[in-house]
């Protein structure tokens, strides 16, 4: 059976794609000598074999192996049909390898990507004939380069307070399709909630019509066509029926997009954000954001869900507890991840695993900046991201403060390529240009939490507990790291309690979290200036005990209980 066997991106589908996960030859490359021993030449032997799409440092992967790794190569044969050749134009398609990837067809270089965390598609067409191809993967790791964004992946040997088991190669789905020689590329949605319209821009190759309609539970709601000029083409399709897209509830519009016997499926969600000095608006209504930070790690498959039930299961835990939305913290999540959020109504902030470069080097951007790029290219259309956030907790580095300039480009990257989403330069520390002024704060006295933003909400004044290196301006104001309140281990289970991490002192009872945390997040949905708040964290993350519910979503706390804590009344405003 084929692991993670689904379509990764519902959100740009071709029909007669080739799921390419599975058994893999594999080789370990410690001395990252295999480019100079020609490990890509197609009759090479290798002495392993991997699960894909599981890093090898995973169990899933069938190796396991958790100490440094430079590189890794990847090998298989993939039998290909005249008809499939036929069609135009065929893809290798990569959801994420970490770091730099060079992608070998029939022992030949045909592509490359840097870049630990994005899709990338490799033109395969002219190396490919028919029968048996042989698909050679190189992957290369240094997460103690700085020029290389490691998010949540320890740089010691083991994981440690909240850095954990790394990631190498290969980790999210790897596929095949085909296309004619005229084909979309891409293409961004505009909803326009007042019209009751979508606007589609594509980004073609080739010349011709291209046209796209829309449907609602099955029927046809509009459509429309445009000629292409120049590579790309714009139209507008007025809806018939009118649904917004709904926090809690989701609400999305099927759309079929077709150009030069190409034909791709997607949907869209009627759904504008607008940012306030009182709150995130979504179709013009305020929404207090109840977020839980999420960092997208599991027991077995460590960055990769073992299952797309695992994926959105982790949204229904947080919704159980009364959360609605997600930061999805030092990682960017998968398209499918995404989708289910847009399926549920769940709303997150995109953002990337900057953790382990040097952001006081301008040239720190090298690869980063490309990627941030890349990433709004390809999750725009997603109506559950209502922000995105490239930056977090940008400390100095070895006494070196931040370059502004590196986080103020980013930013203004960022603007230039989405003007329809807020963004916060770098989350908690040291804003430079930005949307949203976000804090941290993990002290964990109740009392001591509140007097912090008394000021906020009386006086207009903003508590600066960053020694006054980033100046409030007047931007909407968001707690978007508090809590991490870990529990006493013996009241659950029986592990090392030396080997628990969390933040401040640990709740020695349940009675003593529920306390804290009913205290701490009511001071939050009590002061008027807060635009919302993200409880750290979703679940605990190997050593870091601080989570909603265990490491292996096993429930820690009385559900029902924290549902009434962060959904009262003076939180609900959606």
């Amino acid at each position: 059976m084929i692991p993670r066997n689904e379509h990764p991106n519902p959100g740009f589908y071709r029909e007669g794609y080739i799921n390419l996960n599975g058994e893999w030859d594999f080789e370990f490359d410690f001395g990252n000598s295999g480019i100079d021993r020609k490990l890509y030449k197609a009759d090479t032997e290798f002495s392993k074999k991997i699960i894909v799409p599981f890093c090898p440092e995973s169990e899933l992967s069938g190796i396991g192996y958790k100490d440094f790794i430079a590189a890794v190569w990847y090998k298989r044969v993939v039998n290909l049909t005249a008809e499939q050749l036929g069609k135009g134009k065929a893809f290798i398609v990569f959801g994420a390898v970490d770091f730099h990837a060079r992608v070998y067809v029939n022992g030949e270089l045909a592509g490359e990507h840097y870049g630990g965390y994005i899709s990338f598609r490799v033109d395969a067409t002219k190396f490919l004939k028919e029968g048996d191809n042989v698909i050679t993967v190189y992957a290369e790791d240094d997460t103690r380069d700085y020029h290389q964004g490691r998010g949540k992946q320890s740089e010691l040997y083991y994981s440690h307070s909240c850095d954990y088991t790394r990631t190498t190669g290969i980790w999210q789905t790897v596929y095949m399709e085909f296309c004619p020689e005229n084909y979309i590329k891409n293409f961004k949605v505009y909803p326009n909630i007042a019209e009751g319209s979508v606007t589609i821009t594509a980004d073609l190759n080739g010349k011709g019509d291209f046209s796209a309609a829309a449907f609602w539970d099955g029927k046809e709601v509009g459509s429309a066509k445009a000629e292409c000029f120049g590579q790309t083409a714009t139209l507008t399709i007025k809806l018939s029926e009118k649904h917004l897209w709904e926090v809690g509830k989701g609400g999305l519009y099927s759309l079929t997009l077709s150009f030069g016997g190409d034909v791709v499926t997607s949907y869209f969600g009627l759904r504008e954000v607008r940012l306030t000095d009182k709150a995130v608006e979504i179709n013009g209504k305020p929404v207090f954001q109840r977020l839980v930070l999420d960092q997208g790690f599991y027991p077995d498959g460590i960055y990769t869900a073992p299952s797309a039930e695992a994926l959105k299961n982790d949204i229904l835990m947080s919704m159980k507890v009364g959360f609605n939305g997600a930061r999805l913290h030092e990682k960017i999540f998968e398209p499918l991840f995404l989708h289910y959020c847009d399926e549920l109504g769940y709303i997150v902030w995109g953002e990337h695993a900057n953790w382990g470069m040097d952001w006081s080097k301008f040239d720190s951007i090298r690869y980063y900046l490309l990627e941030v790029e890349e990433e709004i290219e390809r999750d725009f259309n997603h109506p559950s991201i209502v922000g995105w956030c490239p930056y977090n907790e940008t400390w100095d580095i070895d006494g070196r403060k931040q370059d502004d300039d590196v986080l103020r480009i980013v930013y203004r990257t960022v603007k230039a390529m989405d003007k329809t989403r807020p963004c916060i330069d770098t989350s908690g520390n040291f804003h430079v240009e930005t949307d949203i002024f976000d804090v941290h704060d993990y002290d964990q006295d109740v009392e001591v939490f509140q007097g912090h933003y008394k000021d906020l909400a009386e006086k207009n004044v903003l508590f600066d507990h960053q020694g006054r290196r980033q100046t409030w301006k007047g931007e909407p104001v968001f707690m978007s790291e508090y809590g991490g309140i870990r529990v006493e281990l013996a009241a659950f289970d029986e592990n090392d309690r030396e080997k628990a991490w969390g933040y401040g002192n640990a709740a020695t009872s349940l009675e003593e979290f529920y306390a804290r945390y009913d205290g701490l997040t009511t001071a939050l949905i009590d002061n008027p200036k807060m635009i919302g708040f993200c409880y750290t964290q979703l679940t605990d993350v190997e050593q870091e005990l601080n989570g909603i519910y265990r490491y292996d979503r096993t429930e820690k706390f009385d559900a029902e209980v924290l549902y009434k804590i962060n959904t009262k009344k003076a939180a609900i405003e959606e």
